[in-house]
């Protein structure tokens, strides 16, 4: 069985990634510290326990498993964390990340798929956003992920280091049969806020509604988990193909705004959402939507699941499990 090394394969798109790894025919070993991630949804294929920064750890497992692929989440992700503290998200992201490579580039220099992320763009200057847009970012995390991007880019030509960079935009929902789902602490993200301000009878924080859209708040472009998961195997299997180096975009090309995701919330759980209206966010942009052609031209990639009631379903019965 091909074996494939997730990095950061205990967290919320890692776990579902091996989940569908799994059921392509693959062997996913994880390799996790658990700083972020949960063990519990390390529950497809084999599991070790590292930083991968760990030269000498990554070494054994690279040994170990002889894995044919890379697809690397292992990263912090939080935007407010990274402007409040920087130097830990380049020394984790970018640092850890390098250590990593140079690891691998020393073992066998396999295929890598990064999971990179709209947030490389910055402010949008046109919608919706393609590969060649501008990479403009606005934060230490956004910035962190560019970075990686390059440093893939110039292993290719140095050592032959092919690489896909997975530039996703806000990831949603949860495993259909709930078996794993969306579990971060603290968590950031709206939709699982959304449905535990449901859950709980709490209110949930809406951001400025000040912005240029038509119920004057922003608008964001949420993909299903499971379809992110599906767009890293076959860009997995454009890689181990042969496939050249490049960045793809994974989006809907549709965006909801922050009221549409509340009343969505609203109907698929059947109980009302009180809003606290809260000034803006820092370098929150009023609107961003991916375009997704490339992904569907060079991966045959085409999100499944897109309809935000379908997310917020999955995700609620996730919740409520």
């Amino acid at each position: 069985m091909v074996k494939i090394l997730v990095t950061g394969g205990a967290g919320y798109i890692g776990s579902h990634t091996c989940k569908v790894l799994a059921r392509h025919g693959f062997e996913p070993v994880v390799y996790d510290n658990l700083s972020r991630g949960n063990r519990w949804a390390a529950k497809f294929g084999m599991f070790e326990f590292g930083d991968i920064g760990d030269a000498a750890k990554v070494r054994s497992v690279l040994e170990k498993y002889r894995p044919s692929a890379l697809i690397h989440f292992a990263a912090y992700a939080y935007v407010a964390e990274s402007l409040a503290n920087p130097l830990l998200y380049y020394s984790n992201n970018v640092g850890e990340t390098a250590s990593l490579l140079q690891t691998l580039i020393d073992f066998k220099p396999v295929p890598v798929v990064f999971s990179s992320s709209c947030a490389t763009y910055g402010v949008p200057n046109r919608l919706p956003i393609s590969e060649d847009h501008p990479q403009q970012p606005i934060n230490p995390y956004g910035y962190s992920k560019l970075v990686v991007e390059r440093m893939l880019r110039d292993l290719d030509v140095a050592h032959n280091l092919r690489s896909v960079s997975l530039r996703y935009f806000n990831a949603a929902g949860a495993d259909p049969e709930a078996e794993i789902g969306e579990a971060h602490e603290p968590e950031t993200h709206l939709i699982p806020l959304v449905l535990a301000a449901a859950r709980d009878a709490t209110a949930v924080k809406v951001f400025g509604n000040d912005y240029d859209t038509a119920d004057g708040t922003c608008i964001r472009d949420y993909v299903h988990v499971l379809d992110i998961a599906d767009a890293h195997v076959r860009a997995l299997r454009y890689l181990i193909d042969g496939g050249a180096t490049c960045a793809v975009n994974l989006a809907n090309e549709r965006g909801y705004s922050v009221l549409e995701v509340v009343a969505t919330a609203e109907r698929v759980t059947g109980r009302p959402i009180q809003i606290e209206l809260v000034p803006r966010r820092q370098g929150d942009p009023a609107v961003l939507i991916g375009a997704l052609q490339r992904a569907r031209t060079l991966l045959g990639w085409k999100p499944e699941r897109s309809d935000l009631e379908i997310q917020m379903r999955d995700a609620w019965k996730w919740m409520t499990r």
